[in-house]
């Protein structure tokens, strides 16, 4: 019996701990997991949307640290007059935001960008592995293609955090070139408390053990697609639940489940203690002169609403828009609706911030 690389019995513990949790999980899905791809009745709507393939002028951006990251620019609409910068999220890529890149192009500049470890971004060391780290990774994609010009900034989940760590580092940017923020199914801090949706013992379990598990998991890469294909329909059904509140056409499941198998485990497992140590509610006091929109999924099981609640809190003059049947991918479940909302954040700051 050969032995496990590196992190030897005790990976294979670490692992076999996450199991029993998603098996509890999966025992709980059977009749769903039967069900999936089939709940959604007619032909598929998205079936010939070419999600994903949106691109734009490449533009090259090398952060701080020297590691590369995948930068686009559309101007397709001109150069009007404000650019809009798009920050995705955790395992996910630019083209999470498909829509609002097809539907917005009128605006003027749009920028796109993948954050380190994902998309076609380069890897940097584990000890990056920061939300403050992305901060300084957002403010070069700025300084490369934003460049005295005004600027409205748009986060989803882990974007929305980089966000504030640029408000944190730089809030100077903030009135002045920073006219306007959207803050989409995010969360200032506390998401240690989070449960996953699951009873509370077992998120806490599978939040222990998710890292070490992550990590042992990259070492076995043959272990890791057997199990995708013995497990593909439960794969689908995982992602259609803990992305999405409603039955959405399934090649918009499939295509957040290709984001998230493209992202590498390892990239996960150095970023998950990042998001127990995120608190940027402090943070938040740089934006009070910065037109923001906070949107939030009323059934997200990953930021959950409250989250979008307490920063609204904390900024009084923002805009905050709970969406009543939505879950953590709103960009993408309901993207007419998150789509009128950010132009709608745009005009507003365009009218109210400072003249170009």
């Amino acid at each position: 019996m050969s032995r496990l690389p590196g992190w030897g019995k005790r990976a294979a513990v670490i692992t076999a701990a996450a199991g029993v949790v998603a098996t509890g999980a999966a025992v709980g899905l059977a009749a769903e997991r039967y069900a999936a791809g089939r709940s959604f009745r007619g032909p598929d709507p998205e079936a010939d949307e070419p999600l994903g393939q949106l691109h734009g002028r490449v533009v090259p951006v090398t952060a701080d640290d020297g590691v590369a990251l995948h930068v686009e620019v559309d101007e397709t609409g001109g150069e009007g007059p404000v650019s809009v910068v798009f920050c995705h999220g955790l395992a996910l890529d630019q083209g999470s935001w498909h829509y609002q890149r097809r539907d917005l192009d009128d605006l003027g500049r749009l920028v796109f960008w993948d954050q380190r470890g994902h998309g076609r971004s380069g890897r940097g060391v584990s000890d990056h592995a920061t939300i403050d780290q992305l901060g300084r990774d957002l403010k070069a994609v700025l300084d490369a293609t934003t460049p005295d010009r005004r600027m409205v900034l748009i986060g989803h989940s882990m974007g929305g955090m980089t966000i504030m760590a640029l408000a944190e580092q730089h809030p100077e940017m903030f009135g002045e070139q920073v006219i306007g923020v959207a803050l989409i199914a995010t969360s200032p801090g506390r998401l240690a408390e989070i449960s996953f949706g699951v009873p509370a013992a077992a998120g806490r379990g599978l939040r222990r053990v998710a890292p070490r598990a992550l990590q042992a998991l990259n070492e076995r890469p043959a272990l890791v697609q057997r199990g995708r294909r013995l497990a593909g329909d439960l794969e689908f059904v995982l992602t259609k639940r803990y992305s999405f509140a409603t039955d959405v056409p399934p090649s918009l499941v499939r295509f957040v489940t290709s984001m998230h198998d493209n992202t590498p485990l390892d990239v996960l497992a150095e970023l998950f203690p990042a998001f127990d140590a995120h608190d940027k509610l402090a943070a938040l006091n740089v934006l009070h002169d910065v037109e923001t929109l906070v949107l939030g999924g009323e059934q997200d099981r990953m930021t959950p609403a409250d989250h979008s609640r307490e920063i609204a809190e904390a900024l009084p003059g923002a805009r905050l828009a709970i969406l009543p049947e939505a879950g953590h991918m709103v960009m993408l479940e309901h993207h007419d609706v998150v789509t009128d909302q950010l132009r709608d954040l745009v005009e507003r700051a365009l009218r109210s911030g400072p003249a170009a």
